[in-house]
This record gives structure tokens, C-alpha cells and sequence, in this order.
């Protein structure tokens, strides 16, 4: 897989997600095969007022290589300032088309540039010059059923000089729900020259088999799929190449539960281990026996300590 002049050991992908895809979840990632993975949504506004907030999203390290970086926002020369700030410390820059948080979309930036399509082409036009890395871009179906607008967008993205797309095939109105419409992919991939990358309700082994067959798309991006569930990766990449994909056995969910803590806690320290883990190790023990009992008691913890416990002793009696 190759988007510009960026090689990658491989063809899955981890998503952008905003509270999710920190430095601590991305190196848990990419031990598990991730060929490229993706900061959280950096805000070019943000890093032009040099908040902290949003210098901390761009922590990396070298094991995590290669890095894309996302970046979000409505202005074109502040996403273009965004870009040169970030290229040194990643190896590819994505501006996300597709937020659907009201939020976002409230500041002109994400899906709401779906509804200017001349105002994306300007957006990466100036990305374009501002960087030598690649860019990419990754955008929704339209805003809505009635304005699916995704492949003009990515014909004036690709004449700006975008190196791939990524197609999340829900319209912004849909947010999460309903159905995402591979036909989309399929549509887009049929399109446009540059590599496509599939998104959206990608949970098994079977959901990646069944993108790749029924859109041709380049690569897949897992985003909730990967949610306490880092052997998905792992799992395709064994399936594709012939092997049998193994499952996680209690044991194996244990380890990773309590190295992802551990990389939290040195990354971030016990306030912020306190208030972020207890989803992730939630996830972890999805569909074990007295798994709501724990998230109880996790979410009761008032430490770090006690966290670590909590899912000690809970993997003590599952074991």
C-alpha cells in the first residue's frame, strides 16, 4: 500500500478518533499490525492560538511510525499554517470532511464543508503547498440522502492534489446510525485515480473480507470496531495472508488491558489515567461473564490503583 510517496507494511488502517486515538491506544495499535495510524482531530485554530491542549495531541514516538496527522478546521490558510506546524513531527497530513459533532460542525469545519465543495478545493489546494507530505482527505457521503455529494468532492480534491481518499459511507445527518452504503466506496474507487480507503462498521474479520470484495477499495480503516479489540487487526492481516486467525483468550485480554493502563499512566500520569481508562478497559471485557459487575466497580474506582486492582481481581476469577 502506498499513498504518495509513503510505503506501508499494509493495507488496515486505524481511524481518526477524537478521545480515542491518543499515543498510548495508537502504540497498542500498531503493535498489532496497524500499517499507519492516525492521531485524534487536530484543531488548526488550536495550534494558530498555540493551545496546550492541542500541542498535547501531538505526542509521538518513534514505534508508532508512520503517523498521520488530522487536522480540522473552515479556513484555508489556517489549515495551510496547521500543516507546515505538523509535517516535522508526522509522515502524513489528513483533513477530516466528515465530522458530524455539532460542534464542529457548528465552526464551519468537518462534514459542514460538505455543503462547499468550492471551499474544500481551496482547503487543499493551500494543504497541498503548505506540506511535501502526502494528504488526504476524509469525507462522509454528502450531508444528507438528498445531497450525496461525495464524488464531486473527490474529483476537485484529487485536481487539488489529494494522495488518497477515505470515504465513510454515511451522510452527516446520519451520524453513526443506519446504514453505511458500500456502494459508495465502490462508486468512488471507480472514479478517481488515487488510492480509496474504506470506513464504517468494520467489526470482524468478515465486515473486512466483505469491504475489500464488494467496494475493490485500497485499504480499510477500523475505527469502533477496534474498541477494547486490538487482535482485529491482527486477525485480518493473518486472514489475508492465508493464516488462521486466532482469538484473544482471557489471559490475552488481561495483558493488553493492563499494558494499555500502564502506557496511559506514564503517557499522561493518574489524573487523566483516572478519568480516560475506564472506557477502554470496558471494552476490553465485553461479552465475559459478570463484565457489567466490573464496569460497575471500574467506573466506582477513585485511583489508579484501585483501577488496577479492579481488573485484577476480575481477571483472577474469569481465569
Amino acid at each position: 500500500m502506498k499513498i504518495g510517496s509513503l510505503q506501508l507494511d499494509n493495507n488496515i488502517i486505524l481511524a481518526p478518533m477524537a478521545g480515542i486515538t491518543d499515543l498510548p491506544y495508537r502504540l497498542i495499535m500498531k503493535r498489532f499490525g496497524a500499517g499507519l495510524v492516525f492521531t485524534e482531530m487536530i484543531s488548526a485554530n488550536g495550534l494558530f492560538f498555540n493551545g496546550a491542549a492541542t500541542r498535547e495531541l501531538l505526542q509521538t514516538v518513534a514505534e508508532e511510525r508512520p503517523l498521520g496527522i488530522q487536522l480540522f478546521g473552515e479556513s484555508a490558510d489556517r489549515l495551510a499554517e496547521a500543516a507546515r506546524i505538523v509535517s516535522p513531527g508526522g509522515d502524513l497530513i489528513d483533513i477530516n470532511l466528515g465530522c458530524p459533532v455539532r460542534k464542529v460542525v457548528r465552526s464551519g469545519a468537518g462534514s459542514a464543508l460538505l455543503n462547499d465543495p468550492s471551499k474544500v478545493g481551496q482547503i487543499v489546494a493551500a494543504v497541498r503547498r503548505a506540506t511535501t507530505l502526502p494528504v488526504t482527505i476524509k469525507l462522509r457521503s454528502g450531508w444528507d440522502q438528498t445531497s450525496l455529494n461525495f464524488l464531486e468532492i473527490a474529483h476537485i480534491a484529487v485536481e487539488e492534489g489529494v494522495d488518497a481518499i477515505t470515504l465513510h459511507p454515511r451522510t452527516r445527518c446520519q451520524g453513526f446510525g443506519g446504514y453505511a452504503n458500500r456502494e459508495h466506496i465502490r462508486q468512488l474507487k471507480e472514479r478517481v485515480a488515487v488510492p480509496v480507503i474504506g470506513s464504517g462498521d468494520i467489526f470482524t474479520v468478515d465486515d473486512i473480507k466483505t469491504m475489500f470484495i464488494e467496494t475493490g477499495c485500497d485499504a480499510v480503516m477500523i475505527g469502533r470496531g477496534g474498541y477494547g479489540n486490538p487482535w482485529l487487526i491482527q486477525q485480518a492481516l493473518d486472514a489475508m495472508a492465508g493464516r488462521v486467525p486466532r482469538q484473544p483468550d482471557a489471559s490475552d485480554r488481561f495483558h493488553v488491558a493492563s499494558q494499555h493502563l500502564e502506557l496511559f499512566l506514564d503517557t499522561f500520569g493518574p489524573r487523566k489515567t483516572l478519568g480516560h481508562m475506564r472506557k477502554h478497559l470496558c471494552w476490553y471485557v465485553r461479552g465475559l461473564e459478570n463484565s457489567a459487575a466490573f464496569r460497575s466497580a471500574v467506573n466506582g474506582a477513585r485511583s489508579v490503583e484501585e483501577m488496577r486492582s479492579t481488573l485484577q481481581d476480575f481477571f483472577a476469577k474469569v481465569a
